[in-house]
């Protein structure tokens, strides 16, 4: 049976996206959105959670996202996640869990 990596997120933009280019030339895009969650408990209680996504886009979604896209922006992300592992500078393994997209909306 056939597999699905697919990710959507409406959240807001945590910095302005970082823009740059591979040494091959392709464009590539980076930042972060936060999606929200609220719940009560069985006491009524308020909860919030903060989840924090990291975003990477590469040719015409990333030059969008670098002209487009502010912090504090509301954002349709649809995508993949993608896992990296590489050594650190002090010799540590690191993991990131990133979304690459494939489609990127300025809701407002």
């Amino acid at each position: 049976m056939k597999s699905i990596n697919k990710i959507i997120l409406i959240g807001h933009v945590g910095a302005k996206p970082e823009g740059r280019y591979t040494p091959k030339g392709v464009s590539t895009a980076s930042f972060s959105v936060a999606t929200n969650e609220i719940w009560y408990d069985i006491e009524k209680k308020k909860h919030e959670h903060t989840e924090w996504h990291t975003i990477v886009a590469f040719n015409k979604i990333a030059d969008y996202t670098t002209q487009n896209i502010t912090k504090g922006s509301l954002v349709y992300i649809e995508g993949s996640l993608r896992s990296r592992v590489w050594t650190s500078n002090q010799q540590k393994g690191k993991k990131i869990i990133e979304v690459i997209a494939t489609e990127v909306v300025l809701l407002k």
